[in-house]
């Protein structure tokens, strides 16, 4: 998997096709990647069970996607609102999950209840900073231009809406976490990464395995018997007003 990532050419994933939705940016590359990659599989193909969230701008219902083509729930999951154009399948216009629910603990917890969830937050803590709002431009382009664009009076008013919704969902994650509890929660350091930074494929994972060698002994204890009967007679119930629905 690291070495079919470390070759994407990153700075062509998010050219702009005819059918795209209204967004900054399209998708044409990484549908087109995707598809190389996934073809025409469904979940019913995958030998772990797996769900996909995304939320339906016209009815801002969470959506869980566990049916289906894993392309179209895969480019759904990702659609990052105003950035990426909205993925129309079924009735719905599909935008990234997180939109509603950064970590979808319930979700993971309802595919596998007897085991412990792993929460893996890519988020920095509230008052912690942080790069995710920095949003650069996908693809080359000189300095100079990019110093210029970026002096613009839109371009800083995107810039300090970008850091308003990061503050909404670094909260939200948090009470979500709160709600959800789930059994680890795993935070690797990636807090400096931007929306849209070329990625080194090859440190993200070092970062990632860094963050699971940390947790491995909490994960062993929650492994571990008297933790196993307790989830499986105690499964944690879910409170409160749940507007999720699934994608049948």
């Amino acid at each position: 998997m690291e070495a079919q990532f470390s070759k994407v050419d990153q700075t062509k994933l998010f050219g702009r096709s005819p059918g795209d939705g209204p967004a900054l940016l399209g998708v044409a590359g990484a549908s087109k990647w995707l598809h190389e990659q996934l073809g025409e599989r469904t979940f019913a193909d995958l030998k772990i069970p797996c769900a996909l969230t995304a939320v339906d701008i016209k009815s801002a219902r969470e959506i869980v996607l566990d049916q289906g083509r894993l392309l179209d729930a895969v480019l759904a999951t990702i659609a990052l609102p105003g950035i990426l154009p909205p993925q129309p399948i079924q009735d719905y216009q599909l935008v990234d999950g997180g939109v509603l629910d950064p970590v979808p603990v319930s979700v993971a917890r309802s595919l596998a209840p007897r085991l412990p969830v792993v929460a893996v937050i890519l988020t920095p803590l509230v008052g912690q900073t942080g790069s995710l709002t920095r949003f650069s431009l996908p693809f080359p382009i000189l300095k100079p231009i990019v110093q210029r664009i970026t002096r613009f009076r839109v371009a800083q008013a995107f810039e300090v809406f970008l850091h308003s919704v990061d503050a909404a969902g670094r909260l939200l994650t948090e009470l979500r976490l709160q709600v959800d509890d789930p059994e680890i929660a795993i935070r690797p350091a990636v807090g400096h990464i931007g929306l849209l930074d070329k990625v080194d494929v090859h440190d993200v994972i070092r970062l990632g395995e860094e963050a699971m060698d940390a947790a491995l002994p909490e994960i062993k204890r929650s492994l571990a018997w008297p933790n196993r009967l307790r989830r499986r007679w105690f499964t944690p119930a879910v409170w409160g007003f749940n507007p999720r629905q699934e994608v049948r």
